[in-house]
């Protein structure tokens, strides 16, 4: 939880006295199913007690204003009439290009001071911008005295990222930012954008994630080219099915078949990781709805090593913890999760074993790698919600 008083004595720094309301969104973790939602499958994220908040005055003008209380010195202004101007990637292109959207669907927003403060690592996977995205579009529109569904929100989000500040992501992050519900993770299909929400059932376990500290430098580069990979195996694939609309829609059975019709042995890699996640995905479910934690654990370490010699997307600090992770006992399972080269893990532990876990695994990491790894344990947590 933030020091709300610290973040009001800077807010009236700021902007002066006066009545303030506080709004929160989650940030997310993908339990499973990873580099899938852009393949039109199955993922499963769950909504984390970590996330965003923002404080926010409404003013008398069209004029909108940004801070965050980690970033000293930093306010952005813009008026609601000239959006535009901050298309980009600086910060608070993300806020902006939020009330961009909301702004097209012909709603009448107000002029707002805002100050934003985070519980989440910035940068380490857990959607801390899409978190941003939905707790702005949340506040704005209780603002503005408008209604949107959650699904809205999240896919207004999405274009928000997409059209206003270029980065080419898919729907996962926003919509789990949105939909949270305590104690269940979201089965999400990402090519029909619907979602059920499933108890986890963990009685007797916690999810811990834990922040490698390493910069995700190749992150974006990599998505860029996993993706282009994964079409190269699509649009090879479509000479023989040609009405298959993404790689989802094939199973494990078929891989075979499609090897020699690929011709290439490192896209075929991409392809069968996409195919067997998106299985594990399905059975995770299965696993859950049995209460089987530890069929579940044994899912996640598959994952992370498909992830790892399947689809490349680890890296030494990820491949560290997870090995830390799992050798601890009361561990059942742990995994990357979010694009990889850095950023988390998530692992299931045994609620009498997370002090202990969270100690070793910290001192083993950084042994290994000379880096302090930051270990959270979360339950899964509900949507956005106006806190006062």
């Amino acid at each position: 939880m933030i020091d709300r008083s610290n973040a009001l004595a800077v807010f009236e720094k700021l902007y002066g006295p006066g009545d303030v309301r506080l709004f929160f969104a989650p940030g997310r973790v993908n339990l499973i199913g990873e580099h899938i939602d852009y393949n039109g499958g199955f993922v499963f994220p769950a909504a984390l007690e970590l996330g965003n908040y923002v404080f926010v005055r409404v003013r008398d003008d069209d004029v909108v204003n940004l801070a965050a209380d980690d970033l000293p010195g930093t306010l952005v202004s813009c008026r609601l009439g000239q959006l535009e101007t901050k298309r980009g990637r600086e910060w608070g292109a993300y806020q902006f290009g939020v009330l961009d959207e909301i702004s097209k669907l012909g709603i009448e927003l107000r002029g707002m001071d805002m100050l934003f403060s985070s519980t989440l690592p910035f940068g380490a996977g857990l959607s801390s911008s899409a978190s941003i995205e939905v707790v702005t579009a949340f506040a704005a529109l209780e603002i503005a005295g408008a209604k949107l569904s959650m699904t809205e929100i999240a896919l207004l989000a999405q274009r928000a990222e997409n059209n206003f500040v270029g980065v080419n992501c898919g729907i996962m992050d926003q919509f789990a930012c949105a939909n949270g519900k305590e104690g269940c993770g979201m089965l999400l299909d990402c090519a029909a954008v619907r979602c059920e929400q499933i108890p986890l059932n963990l009685s007797g376990y916690t999810i811990v994630v834990g922040n490698t500290n390493k910069k995700r430098g190749l992150a974006d580069s990599k998505y860029n080219e996993r993706r282009a990979e994964c079409e190269k195996g699509l649009e090879r694939i479509r000479t023989k099915r040609p009405e298959l609309k993404n790689l989802c829609q094939l199973t494990e059975e078929d891989l075979p078949e499609y090897e020699e019709l690929i011709g290439d042995e490192t896209v075929f890699r991409r392809v069968s990781h996409v195919v067997s996640e998106n299985a594990r995905v399905i059975e995770s479910v299965l696993l859950l709805r049995k209460g089987d934690i530890e069929g579940f654990g044994k899912l996640l370490n598959a994952s992370h090593l498909s992830l790892r010699d399947l689809y490349e997307v680890t890296g030494r600090e990820l491949d560290a913890m997870t090995e830390c992770a799992r050798a601890f006992p009361g561990c059942v399972g742990s995994r990357m999760t979010g694009a990889g080269f850095g950023g988390c893990t998530v692992s299931i532990v045994e609620n009498s074993a997370v002090d202990g876990f969270i100690k070793a695994v910290s001192a083993e990491y950084e042994s290994k790698t000379g880096l302090r790894g930051d270990l959270y344990p979360s339950n899964a947590a509900g949507g956005p919600k106006e806190i006062f």
